[in-house]
């Protein structure tokens, strides 16, 4: 039985440090060799300090940006750890929603959200992904 053990654990402990050390170490090296920012997480700096990534969607609280794509990332909620509250962007905790095509809530928002940019811009069609969330929440092309 050791005969037929002891190749087996070689193997495995020889492919388990291959795979799961040096080729993720030589890997992270050759990227952040040959391309350094997008090894860094495509940080955005304004007078030197990082005010997010170019990867990220991330809240705009002014009309004079354009409209990003809705996140539907959520967080504990601070009243109750027990549920979530929506934290939107946060880079933390990537996921889309759990809210299917039939959710009443699902539903309203989008509908909120057509109405509102309606208001804003009369005439102009509303692209679907402006209303929806992306798979991740955080995907910040429309």
């Amino acid at each position: 039985m050791f005969a037929h053990l002891r190749p087996a654990l070689v193997i495995f402990t020889a492919l388990t440090l291959l795979t799961g050390l040096v080729y993720p170490a030589a890997m992270t090296g050759i990227a952040a060799t040959l391309f350094p920012r997008q090894a860094g997480g495509s940080l955005v700096e304004r007078d030197g300090v990082v005010v997010g990534s170019a990867l990220l969607g991330q809240s705009f609280a002014s009309p004079r940006y354009f409209h990003g794509r809705p996140s539907a990332t959520t967080a504990p909620d601070p009243q109750d750890a027990t549920k979530t509250a929506p934290s939107p962007y946060n880079a933390s905790n990537s996921m889309g929603s759990n809210l299917g095509p039939t959710n009443p809530a699902l539903i309203e928002r989008v509908r909120a959200e057509i109405a509102a940019l309606k208001a804003e811009n009369p005439g102009a069609p509303v692209p679907p992904d402006l209303v929806t969330t992306s798979a991740s929440g955080l995907d910040p092309h429309v």
